[in-house]
C-alpha cells in the first residue's frame, strides 16, 4: 500500500530529509540583496554604501561606548551572585534596569547584554518576552526549554530532547545537577525579562514564587527591564512576592541623552558629509520627542534620508567621497554629459554664474563638460571647507551662549542646528537678547569661555592635521588661525580690564550731590543733565562690547550661513525633502484605511475594483467597501432597513424581480458581515435610542 494511501482520512506529513540543524545553517546564511546587479555596481549606490558603512561603524563604536559602563555594572552583579551565594540565601537576587520609555530599543539592547552575560560570565541566559508567556505553565516550559537549548549550543552536542510534558522546574533541577556535579564552579541560571510591565502580574508573580521554591538547589538570576520607575516594581509584586527577591536597581541613560551623543559624535560633525534641511531635521528630532522616544527609529528615518538623497542621482555620489581627493576626481570622471546638465540645473549654480565677471568663462561652464569636470573638484571642496567652518563656528555659539539665563538659543548643538541652517542667527530676537545676557557676564565667566572657543578652534585644526597625515583633502584652517590670534588678544585684553573709570565717575557725581546743599528742581536738572551726558565705560566694559560685536561679525554672521546664502553645489550635500519623511515614516493610518476602503483599487490592482470616480459605486467590489460608500451618504443617525436596501441594490443584479421586502438571506448575511466589520472599525455603533439604527462615528 502507498504511504500516502488510508482507510480514513488523514493529513500525511514529508520531512523531505530536513533536520533541525540544516535549518539552523539556512537561517544562519547571509540573505541576498534584492536589488539587481546594475542597481549594486551603480555610481550612487556604492556612494550609499560607503558612507552609510562609515556611519554606521561609528554608530556601533558610540553605542557600545555609552553601554559599557551598565553592562559592566550589570556583568559585575550576576558575578557576585555566584560568589556571595549565602548573601542571597532564601532570595532570589534581581537586578532591575531602567531603561527609560523608548520600547523599540529594548530588545536589542537586551539582547546585547544577555550576549555579554553568556561570553563575560559563567552563565547561562533565557531571554524571556512577556508574548511568550501567557500562563505559568507555558513560562516554566519556556525557561527549561531555553536553559536546555543554551547548553546544548554550548556544548554542541546533539543530545536528545526533551518532550514538551516533560519542561518543568523538576526535570531541570535533575538536569542541571547531572551535567554540573563534578564541577567546582556552577554557572549561573540567569533569566532576563526585557518588558517587564507587559507581563500578566499574576504569571510573574507565581513565577517568582516558583523560582524562589528551587533557589536553594538552582541559581537562578533575575533581570527585569523597567521601562517606567521602581515603584511599577512594588505595584506589580506584593508583599509575600517582593520579600522572595532581593532587589538591586540599575540606571541607564534616558533616550534624550543617547541622542544628543548621537547627533554630537556622528551626525553634526565635520567628518560627516551628509546633512538635513532645517525642515527634515526638526521632523526627525520632533517625531522622537513627541512619538517614541528611539534613538534606533531616529537612526532608521535619518539612514531613509541617506538613501533617499543618493537615489535621485549619480551626481549626489559626491556627497559621500568626501576627503581623498583622488576618489573625488574618479567619481567626477564616471558622471555622464547628462549628470553634467543635472548639476549645471542646481538652484546654487546660478549665483555662481552670475558671479563671474568673464564672459568667456560663463560660456565654458554652460557649454562645456570637460571645462566643468575641471572646475568640480575645487567647488566641492569648497562646499567641504564651508561645512568645516560651519559646524566649528557653531560649537563656539553653543560655549557662548549654553549658561546663560532662561537659555533664549537653547542648550543643545541639535537646537542650534536647526536654526542655524534656516535662518540668519544673529538677526533673531534671540541673539539679540544673548548679546544683552553677555554684557552683564562676570570678567571670570568671560574668560571661561574665551578659552573653550580656543579649544574648540584646537580641536578642529587638530582634525585637519589628522586628514593630512590619512592623505585626505586639507581643509582651509587659515580663517580659524586668524579667529584663534584674536580671541587669544581679546583674553589678554579683557584679563587686564580694571572697572577704575566706573569708579572715578560715581566719586566725582556722589562729590557733586553732597558738597552742596541743593533744591529739588536742581536737582532734577543736572540728574537730566547727566543722563544727556555720553556715558563714560569701563576698559573691561569696552572690550566686552567689541568682542560681542567681533564674534557677531566676523564669526557667526560669516560662517553661521543659513542654506539661502550657501555655497555653490551645497544642494548635493544636503537633504530637503521634509515631505517624503513625513510620508514614509509618519503613519497616517485613517488616511489609508479610507482610501482602502473607497478606491480599494488602489491597493488591489485588479480590474475589477477600477473606478472612474471614487463616488461611483459597482458590484464587483468588497462588500465591505460597498457598505462604507453607502454609509458615506448618510447623516449621524443610519436606518440599517435602507442601508440593506442600497446595498441590495448595488451587489444584487436581480433585484429588479423580487419583492422589496423580500430580501435574498445570502445577501443579508453579507450585509450583516460588511456591517460588523465596519463596527470593529469604528466607523459606526449600535444606537440606544433607535435598535433599528447605527450611530455614525466619523465625519
Amino acid at each position: 500500500m502507498d504511504s500516502t494511501i488510508s482507510v480514513s482520512k488523514g493529513v500525511f506529513v514529508f520531512k523531505n530529509g530536513a533536520t533541525k540543524a540544516a535549518k539552523t545553517r539556512r537561517k544562519k546564511q547571509k540573505c541576498h540583496s534584492l536589488l539587481d546587479k546594475a542597481t549594486n555596481e551603480s555610481l550612487w549606490y556604492r556612494s550609499y554604501h560607503k558612507l552609510w558603512d562609515k556611519i554606521s561603524e561609528q554608530l556601533v563604536k558610540l553605542q557600545v561606548t555609552s553601554y559599557e559602563k551598565i553592562l559592566d555594572d550589570l556583568l559585575a552583579f550576576v558575578e557576585d551572585c555566584r560568589r556571595q551565594s549565602v548573601e542571597y540565601d532564601g532570595v532570589l537576587p534581581t537586578a532591575a534596569l531602567l531603561t527609560g520609555i523608548n520600547q523599540i530599543d529594548h530588545l536589542s539592547q537586551f539582547e546585547t547584554l544577555a550576549g555579554n552575560i553568556r561570553n563575560n560570565t559563567y552563565s547561562l541566559v533565557v531571554l524571556l518576552q512577556s508574548r511568550d508567556c501567557p500562563s505559568i505553565k507555558v513560562a516554566v516550559e519556556a525557561i527549561v526549554s531555553g536553559f536546555v537549548e543554551e547548553q546544548r549550543l554550548a556544548e554542541d552536542s546533539e543530545s536528545k530532547q526533551f518532550r514538551r510534558n516533560q519542561l518543568n522546574l523538576g526535570v531541570l533541577r535533575a538536569w542541571y545537577q547531572e551535567k554540573h556535579q563534578h564541577l567546582d564552579r556552577k554557572p549561573n541560571l540567569t533569566i532576563i525579562m526585557p518588558d517587564f510591565e507587559v507581563f500578566a502580574p499574576e504569571v510573574l508573580q507565581d513565577l517568582i514564587l516558583v523560582l524562589n521554591s528551587y533557589a536553594a538547589e538552582l541559581p537562578f538570576v533575575l533581570i527585569f527591564g523597567v521601562a517606567t520607575s521602581v515603584a511599577t516594581v512594588h505595584s506589580v509584586l506584593p508583599y509575600h512576592v517582593s520579600s522572595k527577591i532581593k532587589l538591586s536597581i540599575f540606571q541607564s541613560e534616558p533616550s534624550v541623552v543617547n541622542l544628543n551623543k548621537v547627533l554630537n559624535s556622528v551626525i553634526l560633525t565635520p567628518t560627516c558629509p551628509f546633512h538635513l534641511s532645517g525642515k527634515t531635521f526638526k521632523l526627525l528630532v520632533d517625531i522622537f520627542l513627541f512619538y517614541d522616544f528611539s534613538v534606533k527609529g531616529f537612526i532608521e528615518g535619518f539612514k531613509y534620508a541617506v538613501m533617499e538623497h543618493f537615489f535621485q542621482g549619480n551626481i549626489y555620489a559626491l556627497c559621500s567621497v568626501t576627503n581623498d581627493r583622488d576618489d573625488l576626481e574618479e567619481a567626477i570622471d564616471l558622471l555622464s554629459s547628462a549628470d553634467l546638465e543635472n548639476i549645471r540645473q542646481l538652484m546654487s549654480f546660478r549665483p555662481l554664474i552670475e558671479s563671474l565677471d568673464n564672459p568667456q568663462e560663463v560660456i565654458d561652464f554652460l557649454t562645456k563638460d570637460d571645462y566643468l569636470r575641471r572646475m568640480l573638484p575645487s567647488l566641492i571642496i569648497d562646499v567641504h571647507n564651508f561645512w568645516f567652518t560651519f559646524h566649528c563656528a557653531l560649537e563656539m555659539l553653543q560655549v557662548l551662549t549654553l549658561d546663560l539665563p532662561k537659555s533664549p538659543l537653547g542648550k543643545q548643538l541639535r537646537e542650534l542646528y536647526g536654526l542655524c541652517i534656516s535662518t540668519e542667527v544673529t538677526q533673531t530676537d534671540e541673539y539679540r537678547e544673548c548679546a544683552q545676557l553677555l554684557q552683564f557676564t562676570s570678567k571670570d565667566e568671560i574668560l571661561q569661555k574665551l578659552l573653550k572657543m580656543l579649544e574648540i578652534i584646537v580641536k578642529y585644526s587638530d582634525l585637519n592635521d589628522e586628514a593630512t597625515i590619512r592623505g585626505e583633502v586639507i581643509f582651509e584652517v587659515e580663517p580659524l588661525e586668524k579667529i584663534n590670534n584674536d580671541l587669544e588678544a581679546f583674553a589678554t585684553t579683557i584679563a587686564q580690564a580694571g572697572m577704575n573709570l566706573v569708579a572715578e565717575q560715581a566719586s566725582e557725581m556722589n562729590t557733586t550731590f553732597t558738597s552742596q546743599k541743593i533744591g529739588r528742581q536742581e536737582l532734577k536738572e543736572k540728574l537730566l543733565n547727566a543722563a544727556r551726558q555720553p556715558k563714560t565705560e569701563s576698559v573691561f566694559t569696552k572690550e566686552v562690547n567689541r568682542l560681542i560685536s567681533y564674534i557677531t561679525n566676523d564669526i557667526f554672521r560669516k560662517y553661521l550661513c543659513p542654506l539661502s546664502r550657501g555655497p555653490p553645489l551645497f544642494e548635493l550635500f544636503v537633504f530637503n525633502d521634509a515631505a517624503s519623511v513625513r510620508r514614509h515614516i509618519v503613519g497616517v493610518p485613517r488616511a489609508a484605511v479610507h482610501t482602502a476602503l473607497n478606491n480599494p483599487h488602489y491597493y488591489l490592482q485588479c480590474e475589477c475594483c477600477e473606478l472612474d470616480g471614487d463616488s461611483n459605486l459597482v458590484s464587483t467590489l468588497p462588500d465591505l467597501s460597498v457598505a462604507y460608500k453607502l454609509h458615506l451618504e448618510c447623516g449621524r443617525m443610519i436606518n440599517l432597513f435602507d442601508w440593506l436596501q442600497a446595498f441590495r441594490t448595488v451587489v444584487d443584479e436581480n433585484n429588479g424581480d423580487d419583492n422589496e421586502r423580500q430580501v435574498d438571506p445570502k445577501i443579508q448575511a453579507r450585509f450583516t458581515r460588511a456591517v460588523a466589520e465596519l463596527q470593529f472599525l469604528g466607523f459606526i455603533k449600535t444606537s440606544k435610542k433607535k435598535t433599528d439604527h447605527v450611530t455614525r462615528l466619523t465625519w
